[in-house]
């Protein structure tokens, strides 16, 4: 099972962790594991070189684990409002896109939130 942990402050979610295999075929034949892999590089590349915002990822392979996280979201570290809502935007996309794909998957998949504070994380 692939569990996405997205953290969420002041009601802004800012970032995520995903750790596991789905499990929904064996590997390199997993079609749910390849599009969360997919949409997790598309956030993260989109964030970094298509809104030039700061974000702190790391991408364990050998654990299978993917944290991520960006200040970008919050006014504190970014002043351009455009890039905030485009930040914090993308990641309440990618939340309900993934919400969306666990109708039909969830016993592959687990979606959650945790409120915490940016720094915590």
């Amino acid at each position: 099972m692939t569990k996405i942990e997205f953290y969420r402050s002041g009601g802004v979610l800012f970032g995520f962790k995903e750790s596991g295999h789905t499990g929904f075929a064996e590997s390199g034949d997993d079609v749910l594991c390849a599009a969360i892999s997919a949409m997790t590089m598309l956030m993260i590349n989109t964030i970094e070189d298509g809104y030039g915002a700061h974000i702190d990822y790391d991408i364990n392979e050998d654990d299978t684990v993917v944290t991520c996280k960006s200040a970008g979201a919050f006014p504190e570290y970014e002043e351009d409002e455009r890039i905030r809502f485009a930040v914090s935007g993308l990641y309440q996309g990618y939340y309900e896109t993934l919400n969306g794909m666990v109708e039909d998957n969830y016993e592959y998949l687990k979606v959650t939130v945790k409120d915490v504070d940016y720094d915590e994380v």
